[in-house]
């Protein structure tokens, strides 16, 4: 499925908020909150608050969009330190569309973007050890699977260990 990332815009909240309702079953465990009551109001809070972060440099979240203009999901850059040159790198799609490579491909737009715009050197995907989807996804993009980090998530209000990928900058 052919995908593009995009600055998100006030005007995504309510497909957004369809999308986060569609996909709990799927997205729940790992993001809490991606809940069944998720609202038009809590995605407008969170668009506005990434496209401050984004203007500040302080993360870069983008929509995912399918080659419609449909909105697929969502992925980011977060809990981003230029002391280190290191980012965090998350990412969801929506349940109709799980399974079509488009995680994948808005990966490697959103890494491509990143080492292109900013300084970092090294992105971080942090998947929970029982996400296998998540983790799937980190592979099937050539991330290098660095370690299994002892109880570093949190699984429905749980400690849970977590496989540590990593994408580094192209020399």
């Amino acid at each position: 499925m052919k995908v593009m990332i995009r600055l998100y815009e006030e005007s995504d909240a309510e497909v957004m908020t369809a999308a986060a309702r569609e996909s709990t079953g799927d997205v729940l465990p790992w993001m809490p909150w991606c809940h069944p009551e998720y609202s038009v109001s809590e995605a407008l809070q969170w668009i506005r608050a990434v496209r401050d972060g984004h203007a500040a440099g302080t993360m870069h979240e983008f929509a995912i969009v399918d080659a419609t203009g449909q909105y697929a999901g969502g992925c980011g850059i977060n809990q981003i330190s230029l002391a280190t040159g290191v980012a965090n790198l998350g990412y969801w799609v929506r349940s109709s569309v799980a399974g079509r490579g488009v995680a994948p491909a808005a990966v490697l737009q959103l890494a491509s973007w990143a080492f292109q715009h900013t300084p970092l050197h090294r992105l971080e995907i942090v998947a929970a050890a029982a996400n296998r989807r998540s983790q799937r996804v980190a592979e099937k993009v050539g991330a290098h699977r660095d370690a299994v980090l002892r109880k570093r998530v949190l699984v429905n209000g749980a400690p849970s260990d977590a496989v540590l990928y990593s994408i580094l900058r192209p020399d």
